[in-house]
Formats: C-alpha cells, structure tokens, sequence
C-alpha cells in the first residue's frame, strides 16, 4: 500500500516509493529506494523536499504517536508513469512527420541560472550513478528519465545555455559531466534531425548512459594526466562492451541507449571500435553519439589537454567528417550548437573581438555578441552587446579567433556571468 507522509514522519526502513516536489531540488537521483542511511536520512530532512510517498509493502510504516500528521493512503494510478523504455528499433530512422512539440524560447541569460542549477544536481545524480554501478548495483533507467526530461525541457528553452555551461566542467568532473554534455548534445540533435518527443527522449537518455562503462576503468587509469601506455588504453577501449554489459543488466534500458553505448566510436570508414563498422552498419542514433561524444571531448579541459574553443572545434571535426562522421548527421549537429557557439570568441569586420553570448533562431550566422576588445589599439574597450541580426549593429563576424592567441585568459567570464 502507498502512503503519502510528511518529510518529518520519515525514518529507517522506510521504501520511497516518490518524492514530492520538483526532481531539481531532490537530494538523491534515484526515484525509489529504501531508506537505510542514517546520512541519507539527515539529508533528506534537510532537503527542500515537504512530503513524499512511502510503500509499505516494501518497508517500514509510519509511527502514529499523538499529535502526529495523519498519512493519507494513494492510489497506484495516481503514481503512474507513461513507459519510457519502450524499444524502438537501433536502426530507426527519425519521423519529421512528428516533432517534438515546441517550448517558447527564451534567452541565454534568461535560462542561465536554472541551467545551473541543472547542472550542480545532474552532477550529484551522475555521481551517486557511476559509484552505485561501480559497487555493482544495476541501472534503473526509470530512475534516469527525470534528469534528462529536465534536460531536454533547458533545451527547448534556449538551445545553447546549458550546452555551453557543461563545457565549463572541471577537468575532474569530466566523466560524470560529460554524460550531462553528450545527453544536452544528443537532445538539441534530435530536435534538429527532426525526432519526435519519443526519440528525442530516447536519444537524452543514450547520451546519458553511452558511456556508463567507464564505471569498470580503475580510476588510476581514467583520471591519469599524462598519455596512457598501450595496455591502458586498451583497457579504456573496452568501455562500449563493458558498458554494453552494465545496461544489458540493468532495468528499463532501451535498444537505443544499448545501441549507442556500444557503438558510440565506430566509425563511418570502418576504422572505429569495437567492431570496426561500416557507415551502413552504424544506426543513426549511434552516428549522432559519435559526433556529440567527440564534440564535448575536444572542447573540454581534460585531465592531459586543455579543450578547444568551440568555434575552432567545429572546423576541426569538419575536416575529420569524410572519416569519422555520418555527413547528414554532422551538418545537423553543427545547426543545432551554432555556426559560431555560445563562448565562441570572433573577430567582427570592425576589428572588435567579441564573444559570443545567445544565438539568433533565424539566422545562424548573425548571434548576439558581446564586445570587449579592440585588435586595432589591441586594448579592452567598453562592453557593448551587439545584436548582428540588427541593421543598427553595422558589423559582421568575419571569423573565429583563438582567446589565448590575443592574450584573453577570462573569455569564459566574458559570457557566463
């Protein structure tokens, strides 16, 4: 039987079966377990959570002492789900016939700071994710779906706030941030592809366990700063099988996400791994994997490397796409992060260097850009933000500039604050 209780009547052995309130403020990321964590307890009760709803079936019952607030029984309907692990064929191709039904967009600056908020609790859930498969827990893929539903709601906010946010990760927060990264990728992706509600869905979640196989690398291993030896990196190339296996193990896991952690590296020339596939033999949904896997690797700080600026990034997995990427799929994926990305720096025709801070829904190559520097006088000017869509902005980009290369060690601080 399920019971609805207040936070304060919670205590060890209880099964929670559902937390109340918004899944942003939950302190933990799975939706059901049971209570046997005298922490865990203290952080819930600290939490913005007020109410929740208990199985007794599973656990322990609440305590009716005097003057306690009486739990009021709940219906099962009342706590169902419509099933987001329902197959759809790997090999599926995308119905623009039924798009993901449209959010009214909003500005960089207007989703930025719940972006961030995202982004603090995705990290806690992707954490808390890896260390339970790491102590040989199985995925709930149930448990997931919140996460990327609030994901995938940033998104259809702005297209490019919480994509360009997650680039900040700290080299240490690489691979747990980067399931974020590649989840956000693959949802803007498929909207741009054209996927219906369902498929974009599918595609977050792929993105957020393609690489759950990293939870069976020593982390010696996966956090080494410097270049791996050959028997290393082959330990870190059974990721998509070890991953394979986690998910296959686990609940709720579609073909797609399957697909996609398993495939995620091949290669559209038949060079990648594990199975050294040709293009025809990769789904759709595995090509766009490759492209947002590698797009977040190259433009984020790694343990060995500093990441690339995004705009350089773009030109570099350009040349790179006759081998590594399905072309339809990359040309997609250049549409729905921008020509020049949030954080691009660029040098307009004025010889002003800006940054770019919000796209321009209509046209790729005219975003909002914020101006800092002058190259002619090579000194900071005043902060002034174009908006090059505009007539009255009487300039244009005419191409991507490396920060470091003019000296902008706070380019980051330029567009994200």
């Amino acid at each position: 039987m399920l019971k609805r209780i207040a936070v304060t009547q919670v205590r060890l052995g209880m099964y929670i079966q559902e937390l109340g309130g918004s899944w942003i403020d939950h302190p933990f990321w799975r939706k059901s377990f049971k209570l046997e964590d005298p922490v865990m307890l203290k952080t819930l009760q600290a939490s913005p959570v007020k109410d929740l709803v208990i199985d007794v079936s599973k656990g322990l019952d609440v305590l009716h002492e005097a003057g306690s607030v009486q739990a009021s029984e709940v219906g099962e309907a009342a706590l169902v789900r419509p099933k987001e692990d329902e197959g759809l064929p790997s090999s599926a191709e995308p119905q623009p016939s039924s798009p993901t039904p449209a959010i009214k967009r909003i500005s960089a600056e207007q989703e930025r700071a719940q972006a961030k908020k995202l982004l603090k609790a995705s990290k806690q859930a992707i954490t808390s994710m890896f260390n339970e498969v790491r102590m040989g827990q199985a995925v709930n893929a149930v448990d997931a779906m919140p996460l990327v539903e609030e994901i995938t709601a940033s998104v259809s906010r702005n297209e490019g706030t919480l994509i360009s946010l997650v680039r900040l990760k700290h080299k240490d927060d690489y691979t747990y941030m980067h399931s974020v990264a590649v989840c956000a990728l693959m949802v803007a992706l498929s909207r741009q592809l054209g996927m219906d509600d369902k498929q974009t869905k599918q595609a977050g979640l792929a993105g957020l366990l393609h690489d759950i196989g990293k939870s069976a690398i020593p982390l010696e291993i996966l956090n080494k700063p410097g270049k791996l030896t050959d028997e290393e990196f082959d330990v870190v190339r059974g990721h998509p099988k070890a991953g394979h296996d986690i998910l296959l193990a686990s609940n709720g896991v579609d073909e797609v996400a399957l697909d996609v952690c398993l495939h995620h590296h091949e290669k559209v020339d038949g060079t990648g791994y594990p199975y050294k596939l040709p293009s025809e033999g990769i789904s759709i949904f595995a090509k766009m994997g490759a492209v947002c896997d590698v797009y977040d690797a190259v433009t984020s700080n790694r343990p060995y490397k500093e990441g690339w600026e995004p705009g350089v990034s773009l030109q570099r997995m350009a040349q790179w796409s006759k081998t590594h990427f399905d072309d339809r799929v990359f040309k997609a994926f250049v549409k729905s992060v921008g020509i020049y990305p949030i954080g691009s720096m660029v040098m307009l025709q004025s010889g002003r260097l800006g940054v770019v801070v919000d796209q321009n829904p209509v046209s790729l190559l005219k975003p909002l850009v914020k101006v800092f520097f002058s190259t002619k006088s090579r000194t900071r000017i005043p902060v002034e933000v174009l908006d090059l869509s505009k007539p009255s902005a009487q300039d244009k980009i005419m191409g991507h500039e490396d920060p470091l290369l003019w000296g902008v060690e706070d380019i980051h601080e330029l567009w994200s604050q």
